[in-house]
């Protein structure tokens, strides 16, 4: 067969599995060693072996309950070169659970399961097996199962004995222990059921398609008519081999947007493939997903898959696993699931759940293990959904999709018109089980017009009975939306409109699943409606841009996200940085044309056209407005025009060219068939003719695309697998050789794609957060928002826990990495006690880390126990997850999480107690690498624990450094402080005179911005002259430095009782930068002194007029700056306004200049200035001159502040005046008015000389259109500026 044939066909592969009586009973060894392990996880302290352990070990087990190997018996043909048969695989697939016995008593129906084998490459090929009984001919094989039993009643009875001897000589329990004994006897006669002259025994087989579509249920029934035909008292219409040869060679696949019907056994099959504007195709029943976990759990899940969170599915039925695997990938849409995907774990590969990487991953359960004795290696990253149980287990921290409650309303509504009720069947009151038989058609008027709007259902009327959605409606009713008045519209057109070729259940099931794939794919055509805007296209040849992949941004994540409503925000920021959404945004960047464009960008461009043509408006608004899904009548028309009208009609089974004698079989028994007429295709096949054409087209656009983009196909081919694989190490476990060396290289897989993605996960941490560092460095225009921020610190805390889990032993709680940090800390405490001393070799004085010379203030010890013990002690957290990620964003604002991760994994011999030879923490070069690399994030300053616990208490230290040249020795009154940071402040808080220090504890205040410092007034000498301000937080040690270099006392500087003091993160200065420290640290900058002495004419820096206005324009600078950034992300405004080089300094500049120097031993102050002008506004108001009123509206402006500034309770100074002028004065947008009163004012003239700034008109003019731009701008005041002041 050619290959051009590839793909054109129904079916690759007919296989038979089963037991193969020529090697006879084998035991799985594989299956079995993973029972017994399991197994011995639950022995006691003795070594005796529980119960449960009893059940789980294999050898122990009844014979007919133990796991015997079962073996591709026979496949047809033998190969074909498009799609190579993995023997391997599909052995292990067809029968996960290996061969199994039953006697006549035991239920022996038929059971289906598909499975899907995906390749390295991702690619996927569909399998559907029948698994059936058939009676064991073997005699040989009936006399080993014989033989077993008896050699197991005998060891059993030997463990019987032996309790019974224990009961005899036991003086303790007698009755309870002989009880047992009876029970154990009990259990071996019910267990010595096959006896070899009385029972019949009976092997599993299995017969299995494999094909390269999902056309699930036309499979189910080929195989269904099939086993009908060996188990039905009449032999078939034609020898087994017709048909399996129909099925194989003369049955295409459907041409897309057709239908095909073929002939099986017994009966017609239908099968109908979307067209390429349609979604793809999907042939799975999504209602049994519904019924089985209800509607709230499913969106749940269904967020866990977008934002690629390990999810585990556990149930006892394998067909549950894939169904429910299928259904959830299949709402992806537009995006695709791009990690480790198998529906179904066989035994042999359960090392698989050790895997570090996103997966999605189906295990069967036994039906007897509890889940929590299901012990797991990820936990703290992971959804375990029970499917069975109708439970699922979400990961913390688990953000709510957009429009979660309008999406529930939307999808009940479809749910509950086809009986089924959202939140699943096992919930199901007595109420809304009659729903089961609400059928759509009987809410449906006339039908005999198609295209006439059906009857109009009230959703209240449909809902009001069911107990989820009372709750639903309650929860709806609070955000102001009536359910009342709410609809579902029944389309007019029933199915009675067309005759469609296949059951009503079907037709059914088709249209149920469409309908609720169309509501999943309308939410991301609306989120995502205008994404094609912010997709960055590369810039330069498309070669470049592949080979540096990693390096690039392919989407403006900050613009898209500025546009979101804020609801959306915390998914949204957390989905735009999985694969899934990379890989498809690569493939939009990939593709030019339509004609290039794979089949999904294809529908999902489509449809996001159609959203812009219908809705007017402008194209980046955004609006939360939820919008329910128009294209669903459409869509379901589509289905019931191809199942009315079949397109083709595949070749009937026909006889073939048999020997005689060949093609006879005894009921009851699947045979080999005969292998020569199956192994070869026919000559002459029509779909072969019919498809060349077209995927020779289909070349040709491939080879012109290529040569549009300079690249070869060997290229492009290796772009896409890369891009495929990107971040993930190993992207499907291989089904086959699983030897050790295999599992070794697996694993090593995993250890480099770790450090991978800690190198890039950390690289793109570092460029975001350094802003405009990062883009002088070449790597691209980029912004970060606080949302992304704390998205990627939580990115990085999911990478830790999945390094941590790798290749662990031993773990406590569902954090591995709180489980190491609890036995390390567990053990410094025995070493601590056993040498009788509390300090540890681990603590780190604040002076070795240079982060600030505090002059007096008590060296902070951190280490990293002691920052476990802040984060045990911090009663909000809850859970062991929580305490793990507190921990790393201490560790990270702190700097010091390389540190500390260096000093956990310094402990050897812990380390290899916890963890197995090959994990990821034991590979010493990686992980030396990986340390590395987050010691990267020491260049940044990260607030991620300050920012994200805002209610928790903190302890503060303060400390007050008086001048060195006046001592506080001689003052006599009561000094004070209130803290204010931007979360909150302290209110007054007494400090001790005697020595000015202090630790007090109250809620996070978040990063300090001021101080406000007084005392009293009271005692003989209430002068005070500081130096400085410390304030440190003891939890994350970020010590803060509030500059004064002022007088506080009447009668002394400008008589300030308290002043305003705005303080700096006193940043760390680490090792590698001791180079540039030469400052002595008590010591202040030049531009500092002005502003921490008292300023008189002699000693004040003479600055020029082009200083000065570079100086204002500077600081008008800094604060546009601060606006223009994202709110998120702006710092302290207070800062910009009253700090150095702010806003304040620099007009203080501008009036200093040219002002006369006073008498002798005379300050004179700008607020001196200030008040005569005021004096002299005044005076003019009570005069007849006449000013136009533009002017008398400043002036009355000027004033009413002035007097309500001198009028206010607070004794702040003259300086502090003017600084509180300013701000009042910027927040109201009136400076540039009052510079231009002040400058045409005569008090000038008596107070400045003639080469003022001032007394310039060019240089006024200039600063006022300066201060002009801040006029645009709403400048909100922190309260410590402003109080006192009600303006």
């Amino acid at each position: 067969m050619t290959a051009n044939t590839a793909g054109c066909r129904f079916a690759d592969y007919f296989a038979i599995s089963g037991l193969d009586v020529e090697t006879g009973l084998e035991p799985d060894e594989l299956s079995a060693l993973c029972q017994f392990l399991q197994a011995s996880k639950g022995r006691d302290g003795a070594g005796r072996v529980s119960s449960s352990a009893d059940e789980g070990e294999n050898y122990e087990q009844s014979p007919l309950r133990r796991t015997f190997k079962s073996k591709v018996l026979a496949h047809y043909p033998e190969n074909v070169e498009w799609n190579p048969f993995d023997q391997d695989a599909v052995g292990m697939l067809c029968m996960p659970k290996g061969l199994s016995f039953k006697t006549q008593s035991d239920n022996r129906g038929p059971q289906f399961h598909s499975f899907i084998i995906t390749r390295e490459d991702g690619s996927r090929t569909y399998g559907f097996a029948l698994t059936f009984y058939e009676e064991v001919a073997s005699k040989q094989i009936c006399s080993a199962m014989q033989t077993l039993y008896h050699m197991h009643n005998a060891d059993q009875y030997d463990i019987l004995h032996t309790s019974s001897t224990i009961c005899i000589n036991s003086s303790e329990n007698i009755s309870d222990n002989c009880s047992d004994l009876s029970t154990g006897v009990t259990k071996l006669q019910r267990f010595n059921s096959y006896d070899i002259s009385k029972d019949t025994l009976y092997v599993s087989k299995c017969i299995c398609l494999i094909a390269p579509l999902p056309f699930m249920h036309a499979c189910k029934k080929v195989l269904e008519q099939l086993h009908q035909a060996v188990t039905s008292p009449k032999p078939p219409p034609l020898p087994l081999e017709s048909y399996v040869y129909n099925i194989l060679y003369e049955v295409p696949l459907p041409p897309a947007g057709r239908s095909l019907k073929f002939l099986g056994v017994y009966g017609p099959i239908i099968c109908q493939r979307p067209g390429t504007n349609e979604l793809p195709l999907f042939d799975f029943p999504i209602h049994e997903m519904f019924e089985l976990l209800g509607l709230e759990n499913i969106l749940q899940l269904f967020t866990c898959a977008l934002l690629e969170i390990q999810i585990l599915l556990y149930s006892q039925h394998y067909q549950r696993l894939m169904t429910v695997a299928e259904s959830i990938t299949a709402i992806l849409f537009p995006c695709q699931w791009q990690h480790v995907y198998v529906p179904i774990l066989p035994a042999s590969l359960l090392h698989f759940l050790d895997a570090p990487v996103p997966y999605l991953m189906g295990l069967h359960s036994n039906g007897q293990d509890d889940r929590s004795k299901l012990e797991l290696p990820h936990e703290a990253n992971l959804c375990f959904v029970d499917i069975d149980n109708h439970s699922i287990e979400l990961p913390e921290d688990l953000p709510q999709f957009p429009n979660k409650l309008a999406l529930i309303q939307e999808i009940s509504e479809i749910l509950m018109a086809f009986g089924i009720p959202p939140e699943g069947n096992l919930h199901c009151s007595k109420s809304t089980s009659k729903l089961k038989d609400f059928k759509e058609s009987n809410v449906v008027c006339d039908k005999k017009n198609g295209n006439v709007a059906g009857l109009a259902l009230s959703t209240y009327e449909l809902l009001k009975e069911n107990e989820t959605m009372a709750r639903l409606q309650a929860l709806v009713k609070r955000t102001g939306v009536s359910l009342e008045k709410l609809e579902v519209r029944v389309e007019a057109g029933s199915n009675k409109d067309f005759k469609v070729h296949c059951d009503e259940e079907e037709l059914k099931i088709h249209q149920l699943n469409i309908k609720i794939r169309e509501i999943f794919a309308n939410r991301f055509t609306q989120v995502f409606a205008d994404y094609e805007v912010f997709v960055i296209q590369p810039s330069h040849d498309k070669e470049s841009w592949f080979n540096n992949r990693e390096q690039m941004q392919n989407f403006d994540k900050a613009s898209f996200l500025s546009d979101q409503p804020e609801p959306y925000l915390p998914f949204l920021s957390r989905f735009l940085e999985t694969q899934m959404f990379a890989s498809f945004i690569d493939n939009k960047i990939m593709c030019h044309d339509d004609d290039e464009k794979d089949q999904i960008l294809r529908v999902f461009d489509t449809r996001v056209d159609k959203i812009r043509t219908l809705n007017v408006r402008t194209p980046t608004l955004r609006t939360s407005m939820y919008q329910k899904c128009t294209t669903i009548y459409a869509a379901e028309k589509a289905i019931k025009l191809r199942l009315a009208k079949i397109d083709h009609t595949a070749v009937h089974p026909h006889l073939l060219d048999m020997k005689i004698g060949q093609g006879k079989y005894e009921c009851g028994f699947f045979p080999k068939l005969q292998p020569d007429v199956l192994s070869s295709s026919p000559a002459c096949n029509k779909w072969v003719k019919r498809s060349a054409p077209a995927q020779w087209r289909r070349k040709d656009r491939q080879k012109q695309h290529t040569e549009h983009l300079h690249l070869d196909n060997d290229q492009r081919e290796k772009y896409i697998q890369e891009a495929r694989s990107l971040g993930t190490g190993v992207r499907q476990p291989k089904l086959s050789n699983l030897s050790p060396s295999v599992i070794a290289h697996t694993n090593w897989k995993f250890v480099e794609g770790l450090l991978k993605e800690c190198r890039n996960k950390t690289k793109r941490m570092l460029v975001e957060k350094m802003g405009r560092e990062a883009v002088e460095l070449g790597h691209g225009e980029v912004t970060l928002t606080g949302v992304e921020e704390n998205t990627l610190i939580a990115s990085l805390c999911d990478l830790l826990e999945r390094i941590w889990s790798h290749g662990l032993l031993v773990k406590q709680g569902k954090s591995a990495l709180w489980s190491h940090l609890l036995h390390y800390q567990e053990s410094k405490e025995k070493n601590e006690a056993l040498l009788g001393t509390t300090s540890s070799p681990g603590l780190i004085h604040d002076q070795d880390r240079r982060k600030i010379d505090s002059s007096c203030m008590p060296p902070l010890k951190i280490s990293l126990t002691r920052d476990m013990r802040h984060i045990q002690n911090i009663g909000e957290i809850k859970t062991d997850v929580g305490k793990a990620r507190a921990w790393v964003r201490l560790s990270m604002e702190k700097k010091l999480l390389s540190r500390h991760l260096k000093q956990l994994l310094s402990d050897h011999e812990l380390t290899k107690k916890l963890y197995k030879r090959y994990a990821f923490l034991r590979c010493d070069d990686e992980k030396e690498q990986f340390l590395y690399h987050l010691l990267s994030f020491n260049a940044v300053d990260y607030f991620c624990f300050t920012n994200a616990f805002t209610t928790i208490m903190i302890p503060y230290h303060v400390l007050v450094i008086p001048s060195k040249k006046l001592g506080v020795s001689m003052f006599t009154a009561n000094p004070w402080i209130c803290i204010s940071g931007e979360l909150g402040e302290t209110g007054i808080l007494q400090i001790p005179k005697s020595i000015l220090e202090m630790t007090f504890e109250c809620q996070n205040l978040g990063k300090l911005t001021t101080v406000l410092i007084g005392h009293d007034n009271s005692g003989l000498y209430a002068k005070w002259l500081v130096d400085s301000v410390v304030v440190r937080n003891e939890i994350t040690g970020h010590a803060y430095r509030f500059p004064c270099g002022r007088w506080l006392g009447k009668g002394v500087d400008d008589g300030s009782l308290e002043r305003i003091l705005v303080g700096e993160l006193a940043s760390a200065t680490l090792e590698t930068d001791e180079r540039h420290c030469r400052t002595p640290p008590m010591q202040q900058s030049p531009s500092m002194i002005r502003r921490f002495v008292n300023i008189t004419p002699a000693n004040r820096p003479k600055l020029n007029t082009g200083q000065i206005q570079e100086s204002v324009g500077e600081a008008i600078n800094g604060i546009v700056k601060h606006f223009h950034k994202p709110e998120k992300e702006r710092g302290s405004l207070t800062l910009l306004l009253c700090g150095e080089n702010g806003l304040v300094t620099a007009l203080e500049q501008v009036f200093h200049h040219g002002f006369k120097s006073p008498r002798l031993f005379k300050s004179v102050f700008i607020w001196d200035f200030l008040e005569k002008a005021f004096v002299y506004f005044e005076s003019l108001e009570h005069t007849e001159q006449t000013q136009e009123e533009n002017w008398q509206t400043r002036a009355k402006k000027f004033c009413t502040f002035v007097a309500a500034i001198n009028t206010a309770p607070r004794n702040i100074g003259k300086d502090g005046k003017f600084q509180l002028l300013v701000c009042l004065g910027a927040r109201d947008h009136l400076l540039h008015n009052w510079i231009a009163l002040l400058a045409d004012c005569p008090i000038i003239a008596q107070m400045y000389e003639d080469t003022a700034l001032i007394k310039d008109h060019t240089l006024v003019n200039s600063l006022i259109r300066v201060l002009q731009t801040l006029q645009e701008f709403n400048i909100t005041l922190e309260t410590s500026l402003v109080k006192g002041i009600d303006m």
